[in-house]
This record gives C-alpha cells, sequence and structure tokens, in this order.
C-alpha cells in the first residue's frame, strides 16, 4: 500500500514531467482510437461489399473447345454439322437447371427462358423494305409469314424471379409507364416502348402471341408495364435490340411448353453459390452430373475481388499507421523515462538505502506511469471517440451516396416506389452502406479494449528503462556522486 502511496506522492510532486507524459499518451490514444475507427468502418464496408456481391456461377459456351470441335469437322457441310452440335451443346433444360441446383454449394438460383413467337395482332417494330419513306408499316399477309416455323418476328423472354431481371438492375431497362409485375405466376407483361409505339398500346392493353410451331396454339398477356432500353449499343439503329423483346415470367413459358414439347427455348441459369472457395468443386459437381465439356461454368469472382480490394487498401494503410503510432509513441515514451530516471538518481538511492528493495522500487516507477497512462487513455477514448464518427463517416461518404443513388436508380427501373414493392430484396450488385449514427457504432467495447491493450503495452516497454536503470544503480555510488 505505501509504495501506492509514494507513486501517487511522487505524481503530484513532479507536475509538469507528468503532464507531458500524460499529454503524448493522451495524443497517442486518441491517434489509435481513430485508427481502429477506421478499421471498424472498413470491416464494415467490405462486409457491405460482401453482401452486396453474391458469387453468380453462369453457364456458358467454352469456345476454345467449340473452335476444336470445328476444325475437326471437313467436308462442305462441316458448318452445318457445328451448327447441330452447337444446338444440342447449349440446349439446357429447366430440369437441368434444377438438378444442378440440388447442390451444397448452392444457396439459391433462378434463371432466364426465351423463346420465338409470332403475332397476328402485332406489328414488329422494324423499317420496311416496301416502303420508300423507310418507315415502319404493318405486314401484309401475316398468316403466311406465321406459316413458316423458322421465323419469329418476337422474343418471349420469361424470368423466374425479380433477382434474375438484371437488365433492369444495372439500369439497361428502365420502366417508363406501369410496373414490372409483381405476381410471376400470371400472365402479365411488359413490352419495349417502341414496340408500344408502332402498335398504339399502352398499360393495361392485352396482347396475343402465337407458337411460332403452332398457330394453333394462341396466348394471351396483359401490359403491366413499358420499358425503354438504354444501351448505346445501336445508338445508330431506328429501333433498339430489344425492341420486339416482350418480357413476362418463365412460368408463363413453361405452360407453353407443357402444350408444345417441341418449342425451341434457351435457358440461362444463374446460381448464388455460398462462397468463391466452392466454385472448383461446384464446377465439378456440375460435370458429374453431365454439364457437356464444350461448356463451362463462369463466375463473377474477380469482379467481388476488385470491388473490396481498394478498401482492404485503406485498411491496411490505418494498420501501417497503428504500428507506426506505437513505435514511435514507445521509443517517445521511454526516451522521456530514462530522462525521468536520470533526474530521480537521488531518490532512487534513498529509497534503496532505507532498504527498499529493487523489485519495489520499480513497482512504483511502474505504478506512476500506469496511473498516468490510465488517465491519458480515458481522456484520448474520449476525444478519439467523438471524432470517430465524422471521421468514419468521411470515409464512408462516397461509398453512402452511391448506395443510395443505385437504391433510387433501381427503383426507378423497377417502376416502385420502394423496395417493398421488390419484396426486400437484396438485388445483386446494389450496395447497402448505412452511416454510423453513434458514437458506441465505431468505439465499442472491443475497441475500447484494444486501446486499453494498447495503453498497457506502451505502458510496460517504457517501463524497461526504468527496471534496466534502478537494477543497474548502486545506492552508495549514487548517495557518493550527490556528495
Amino acid at each position: 500500500m505505501y509504495i501506492l502511496k509514494n507513486a501517487l506522492i511522487s505524481i503530484l510532486r513532479n507536475k509538469s514531467r507528468n503532464i507531458l507524459i500524460g499529454v503524448i499518451l493522451i495524443i497517442i490514444a486518441s491517434a489509435v482510437s481513430v485508427t481502429l475507427a477506421i478499421n471498424n468502418s472498413s470491416d464494415s464496408l467490405i462486409k457491405s461489399y460482401e453482401e452486396k456481391y453474391d458469387i453468380e456461377a453462369t453457364i456458358g459456351i467454352n469456345r476454345e473447345n467449340m473452335m476444336k470441335e470445328f476444325k475437326r469437322e471437313d467436308g462442305e457441310d462441316s458448318k452445318s454439322k457445328a451448327g447441330e452440335k452447337f444446338l444440342e451443346i447449349s440446349s439446357i433444360s429447366v430440369d437441368d437447371v434444377e438438378n444442378f441446383a440440388k447442390s451444397e454449394y448452392v444457396k439459391e438460383y433462378y434463371y432466364t427462358l426465351s423463346v420465338g413467337v409470332n403475332s397476328e395482332e402485332l406489328e414488329k417494330a422494324e423499317l420496311s423494305t416496301s416502303n420508300s419513306n423507310n418507315m415502319p408499316q404493318r405486314q401484309d399477309d401475316k398468316r403466311q409469314e406465321i406459316k413458316n416455323e423458322n421465323t419469329t418476328s418476337f422474343t418471349l423472354k420469361g424470368y423466374s424471379s425479380v433477382e434474375a431481371m438484371s437488365e433492369f438492375i444495372d439500369g439497361n431497362y428502365k420502366i417508363t409507364s406501369g410496373k414490372v409485375f409483381e405476381d410471376f405466376s400470371s400472365n402479365y407483361c411488359i413490352i419495349n416502348n417502341e414496340l408500344a409505339t408502332v402498335n398504339n398500346l399502352q398499360v393495361g392493353d392485352k396482347i396475343k402471341v402465337i407458337d411460332n410451331t403452332d398457330e394453333k396454339k394462341e396466348y394471351e398477356l396483359v401490359i403491366s408495364g413499358i420499358y425503354e432500353e438504354n444501351s448505346e449499343d445501336n445508338k445508330m439503329d431506328m429501333f433498339s435490340n430489344s425492341a420486339n423483346t416482350i418480357i413476362t415470367s418463365s412460368n408463363f413459358i413453361s405452360k407453353m411448353n407443357k402444350n408444345n414439347d417441341n418449342l425451341n427455348i434457351s435457358v440461362d441459369p444463374t446460381f448464388i453459390l455460398t462462397s468463391k472457395d466452392v466454385i472448383e468443386d461446384f464446377t465439378n459437381e456440375l460435370y458429374q452430373k453431365g454439364l457437356n465439356e464444350n461448356l463451362s461454368v463462369k463466375t463473377n469472382v474477380d469482379q467481388v475481388e476488385n470491388a473490396t480490394s481498394t478498401i482492404s487498401n485503406v485498411k491496411s494503410f490505418a494498420l501501417t499507421f497503428l504500428i507506426i503510432t506505437l513505435i514511435i509513441g514507445s521509443v517517445v515514451l521511454f526516451v522521456i523515462n530514462m530522462i525521468n530516471i536520470r533526474e530521480r538518481k537521488y531518490e532512487i538511492g534513498v529509497l534503496r538505502t532505507i532498504e527498499m528493495k529493487k523489485g519495489e522500487v520499480c513497482l512504483q516507477f511502474i505504478l506512476e506511469l500506469l496511473i498516468i497512462s490510465l488517465i491519458s487513455l480515458i481522456i484520448g477514448a474520449v476525444i478519439g471517440a467523438l471524432i470517430s464518427v465524422p471521421v468514419s463517416n468521411g470515409l464512408l461518404k462516397n461509398e453512402i451516396s452511391s448506395s443510395q443513388s443505385q437504391n433510387n436508380s433501381v427503383m426507378e427501373n423497377f417502376g416502385a416506389r420502394d423496395f417493398n414493392n421488390m419484396n426486400g430484396k437484396n438485388f445483386n450488385g446494389v450496395l447497402q452502406v448505412q452511416e454510423f449514427d453513434s458514437i458506441n457504432a465505431v468505439v465499442d467495447l472491443r475497441v475500447l479494449a484494444e486501446l486499453l491493450g494498447v495503453g498497457l503495452l506502451l505502458t510496460l516497454v517504457s517501463s524497461f528503462a526504468s527496471i534496466f536503470s534502478i537494477q543497474r544503480f548502486s545506492p552508495l555510488t549514487i548517495l557518493k556522486e550527490r556528495s
């Protein structure tokens, strides 16, 4: 107890020196608090990016293998054979997709179905060569065109869910009237504004499409929305690529397929994997389940890693800054303690002369520094906590603004007022970043514990000066020098 009492008396007696040590520790504690806050903000942002980007796996043509097959074909009909083989390879069914999705590596999946259709009522959005003014004209004999099963005027595209509608999420398509249908088991559809203009259609109107292989099979769709394409790939053409694309649900196309097994339906699946570590295992599993060797599994893992690389660099910078701060702080405190010990050399000699053990003298000096450190750490933690929120939000400012902009854009693209209409979906590629609204959101118990650990570490490191000096000092020599 007397050691603690002596430590307190010594602190009060040497105010100027201890205030200097305290100021240095307060600066270090504040810097460490902010650094740890930046580290927490970086973790939060990386987590948001990981939630933003799911690991997607899609199936596509392995062009390199296909070219090898094409080169092996001889004769005039080599192109024809290669084309037939291509159709055979690329014909993945919904049953195949559902079979592939029955995997421990898949947490979710969706797909898009596409099929060519015709219509007796709709006029195709195109330039008619028979018109000298190059303006769209209604064809005189649509029935004759429909009889040709190799000819389709329109593409019927069916999505299995909202998440599958990547064109709207990416902003390539945007609703200009009405909204995207919410019921994926209905006969609703959305059409391009160019097709709507050519045929004088609006939201609520009904259209009929015909099976391109059987003109007797006719299907009715109700227009729930009208969209426009924002892509500039065909900016020199009068009509966009999607002018004659009618968007509906995959369930509607599946019903068509039940009525006619001969429909040539294209399936484009997307599998959401549990993590990037299972990509190879999932790929091998698909080939074991019968995926053609000329098809390959492609993922967006590079996109995910590129998205987090910048903020990971910020986190690394924060860690580097923390290490440099600790090293400089330790050196400064060590030097100050060395000077302190030299100034208090006579005091050490007196304490040792009255038979205070070396360990007790060392403990007194360590207690002095520890008390100063605890007080300084508390003050530094408060200062750091106060400035950590604006610093962290400053780090997240651009990402928060980008997040809000993305959310608003997606809502507008779908023609929805809020995400409740979209069933609260977290779309892949849409960042969700929240602003810190309180101190404990950044400087929490973990940060305080880390800060306390840093303070104790600095105290112990700087105390080595006291321990080293006291151990080598001889009390008689010190008193003689004083005399």
